[in-house]
């Protein structure tokens, strides 16, 4: 596809990048990529992935912008309390970008619906706040072959890798990493133990990072491997994720066969 005048005076940053350049460019326009939550995580990524020219974005939440979100949760203002948050979020991006054509899904994602959202999409990107998504979305990315960037904060840490298990070895899964849910109420939310705001931004803005070299097939993909972020000592590490023979959904004995099963 040809770029118009606008377009190349828009994205000039990436199109000096070799890279990147006209064909990267133009790929960046033709692809679509699910974001699931448009909270903590999905704010600064929605608005980095539309900054980025991402032709085509759906945005899955059920939830609507409150006073407390707005902390973190830069795509949405104080105008905007009280309006469900793909809303808010879609008219962030159509002021940012007109190029980028939005899907605004006001439901929650659930196994009833996760293979349709899921289908009409190039790749998905988890900025959800809560364990039975991550493992609902790892599942059913694995059954669809789709890339998902994954990634999760709380307090002052972070962390973020990439799934591609459908791609067979080396390559896990994310329950490879982590076979079951924790119990419970084991693992503190941000409500409940809090979280630095700009670490949101820092964590969504790197699964920018990761979705736009996904797509564009660019340096070190970090599938095999868990990047760790401690921003109170600023450090970032990582360590790789072995694929896990025995893992219930991508092991050659897997147990889990369809999404009926996924937790």
């Amino acid at each position: 596809m040809d770029l118009t005048d606008d377009q190349i005076d828009r994205y000039a940053r990436h199109l000096i990048l070799p890279e990147i350049g006209g064909p990267g460019q133009a790929k960046l326009l033709r692809t679509s990529a699910l974001v699931v939550g448009a909270g903590g995580l999905g704010a600064p990524l929605l608005l980095y992935l539309a900054a980025a020219g991402f032709g085509r974005l759906g945005i899955v939440d059920d939830d609507v912008v409150d006073l407390s979100n707005l902390q973190r949760q830069v795509i949405h203002d104080t105008g905007t309390l009280g309006v469900p948050k793909v809303e808010s979020a879609a008219q962030k991006i159509a002021a940012l970008n007109p190029d980028v054509a939005v899907d605004a899904i006001a439901e929650r994602l659930t196994v009833a619906n996760v293979a349709a959202l899921l289908d009409s999409y190039d790749l998905v990107i988890d900025g959800s706040d809560n364990f039975a998504t991550r493992y609902l979305l790892n599942d059913a990315c694995y059954f669809a072959r789709k890339p998902l960037v994954s990634a999760a904060l709380l307090r002052f840490e972070g962390q973020l890798s990439v799934f591609r298990a459908y791609d067979g070895p080396p390559h896990p899964c994310y329950r490879c990493l982590f076979p079951e849910p924790p119990p419970p109420d084991a693992v503190p939310n941000c409500a409940e133990a809090g979280v630095l705001g700009a670490l949101a931004g820092v964590v969504g803005s790197l699964q920018a990072v990761e979705a736009v070299k996904t797509v564009l097939d660019l340096g070190d993909s970090l599938s095999g491997q868990l990047l760790l972020i401690d921003v109170l000592s600023m450090r970032f590490t990582k360590l790789d994720i072995p694929r896990d023979p025995a893992c219930p959904l991508c092991g050659p004995q897997a147990s889990i066969s369809d999404l009926s099963g996924h937790l």
